[in-house]
C-alpha cells in the first residue's frame, strides 16, 4: 500500500507531521479530517524522504504546469466575480466551515448553495484538488479569474496560523466594504450621466428632426430669423451635412485617448490630473488612501507578510503614482527602513496616515492604524461623495435650463416675428 506524508494543523494552530498507509490521497485527506486535523499538504511519501518533504514539496511546484488543458480554457471563459459575490460566496463558506464541516464537505455542500457570479464547478473543482491533497490556497491558485492573489495569500496565511475561518470572515467583510464603495460611487453617478444622457437626446432631437422642418418653414415666409435662430440652423445643417465627419472625428479622439491612457506617460499624466481635480480630485484621493490602508491592513491583520502585503496592495490600487510609491516603500522596507518613513517621502499620503502608521510601528499594532485610517478615509468619502452630489445637481440644473431656454427661444422668436407679420 503507498504512503503519503502530510502536514496538518489542530484547531490550536499546531503543526503536525506524519505518514499514512492509505489506498490514495483522498483516503489520506479523509484519515487526518478523523483526526480532528485540517491538511495543509499531503503528498506521496518517498523512502529516505518524509522530514524534508513537509518542507518545500508544496512551495516548489510550478501550479500552471499542473493545470489541466481543458480546466485552463474553462477558466479563461469565466468572468471576475464582483466584491459582493466574493463576500457572499466567502461568507457561506466561513459559516459552513464554523459550523464544523470539513473542508470538503464544505466545499461539496458549496455546490449546492447558490453563489450568483461564482459557479459552482468553482467549488466543485476546488473540492477535487483539496481531496487529492492539495491546500485550500493552492486550489485557488489554479483558478486566478476567479481569486486573486489577495485572497489566496489570505487564504494561505489562515491555513498556516490555523484561524482560516477567521481569515475568511475578515475577507468577506473586507469585500462587503469596498462593495459598498463601489456603490456610493455608482449611486453619485446615476443622477449625472441621466441629465448628461437626456440633454444629448434633446440637442440631437432638435438638430436632426425639429429643425428641419422649422427651416422649411421659415424659409416659406421669409423673415428675418434673430441671431439664436440662425447659430441653430446653421448648426443643424452641419451635423446633417458633415455627420460623418463629427463621428469619424468622435471615434478618433476615443481612440487618441484611450492610447494614451494606456501609455505609461499617459495614464501617469491622467492619474496626477485626477489627484489634483478640483472637487473629484478629493473624492478620488479619500478612495485611493481608504484602499490602500484598507488592503494594507486586512493583509497584515490576517497573518500576511509586510513585503508580500506590499506587494499586492500595489497590484490592487488603480493609480500608477500611488503604486510607485508604494513599490518604493516596499524596496525601502526590504533595505531595513519602517513603513512610515518611505510614506513621508513619496509626498503623496497625507500627514494623518504617516504619523498614525507611525505610531503603529511604535506601538506594534500598525493594522489597527491602518484599518482606523480606513473607516476614517470611507468616512469622509461618503461626505464627499455627497457633497460632490449636492454640487453638481444644481450645475446640470442650470446647464440643461439655459440648453432648453436656447433652444425653445430659437425656435419662438422666429415664430412671434411671423404672427406679428400676419396681424
Amino acid at each position: 500500500m503507498p504512503q503519503f506524508s502530510y502536514r496538518a494543523r489542530r484547531r490550536s494552530g499546531e503543526l503536525v507531521e506524519g505518514v499514512l498507509d492509505v489506498a490514495d490521497r483522498s483516503a489520506a485527506v479523509t484519515q487526518i479530517e478523523r483526526l480532528g486535523l485540517f491538511p495543509v499538504a499531503v503528498d506521496t511519501a518517498k523512502a529516505g524522504s518524509v522530514a524534508a518533504n513537509g518542507k518545500g514539496s508544496a512551495k516548489n511546484f510550478d501550479l500552471a504546469a499542473f493545470l489541466p488543458p481543458t480546466l485552463r480554457a474553462q477558466l479563461s471563459q469565466k468572468r471576475k466575480p464582483k466584491l459582493q459575490e466574493l463576500a457572499t460566496f466567502t461568507q457561506q463558506l466561513a459559516n459552513l466551515l464554523q459550523s464544523g464541516m470539513p473542508l470538503t464537505v464544505a466545499l461539496n455542500s458549496m455546490t449546492h448553495l447558490e453563489s450568483k457570479g461564482i459557479p459552482t464547478e468553482v467549488s466543485r473543482d476546488l473540492r477535487q484538488e483539496v481531496t487529492e491533497g492539495r491546500s485550500l490556497s493552492d486550489a485557488m491558485a489554479r483558478q486566478p479569474r476567479v481569486f486573486s492573489d489577495l485572497y489566496i495569500n489570505m487564504v494561505r496565511a489562515g491555513e498556516q496560523s490555523g484561524s482560516l475561518v477567521e481569515v475568511l470572515r475578515r475577507m468577506a467583510n473586507h469585500f462587503q466594504q469596498f462593495a459598498e464603495i463601489q456603490t456610493k460611487f455608482t449611486s453619485a453617478l446615476i443622477y449625472p450621466a441621466i441629465v448628461i444622457c437626456m440633454g444629448i437626446a434633446l440637442i440631437a432631437f432638435f438638430m436632426f428632426v425639429m429643425m428641419p422642418q422649422f427651416t422649411t418653414i421659415f424659409n416659406g415666409f421669409n423673415i428675418p430669423l434673430p441671431l439664436p435662430t440662425r447659430i441653430l440652423i446653421g448648426s443643424s445643417q452641419f451635423f446633417l451635412g458633415y455627420w460623418w465627419l463629427i463621428g469619424s472625428v468622435i471615434l478618433l479622439a476615443i481612440i487618441v485617448f484611450f492610447r494614451f491612457k494606456a501609455s505609461e506617460t499617459g495614464g501617469r499624466k491622467l492619474d496626477e490630473w485626477k489627484m489634483k481635480a478640483p472637487v473629484i480630485g478629493k473624492v478620488i484621493n479619500l478612495n485611493l488612501f481608504g484602499q490602500f490602508a484598507r488592503t494594507l491592513g486586512t493583509l497584515l491583520q490576517n497573518g500576511v507578510p509586510v513585503l508580500t502585503a506590499l506587494k499586492i496592495t500595489e497590484q490592487v490600487l488603480p493609480n500608477r503614482l500611488i503604486k510607485e510609491a508604494v513599490a518604493k516603500t516596499r524596496e525601502a522596507v526590504t533595505d531595513g527602513k519602517t513603513l512610515a518613513q518611505p510614506l513621508a517621502q513619496s509626498k503623496l499620503f497625507p500627514q494623518l496616515m504617516v504619523d498614525l502608521v507611525r505610531i503603529g510601528e511604535e506601538t506594534g499594532n500598525v493594522p489597527a492604524a491602518l484599518s482606523n485610517l480606513a473607516d476614517t478615509y470611507e468616512g469622509e468619502l461618503t461626505i464627499a461623495l455627497r457633497l460632490m452630489t449636492q454640487l453638481l445637481e444644481p450645475v446640470l440644473i442650470l446647464v440643461m435650463g439655459g440648453i432648453v431656454a436656447f433652444l425653445l427661444l430659437s425656435i419662438f422668436l422666429p415664430l412671434f416675428r411671423l404672427i406679428s407679420a400676419i396681424h
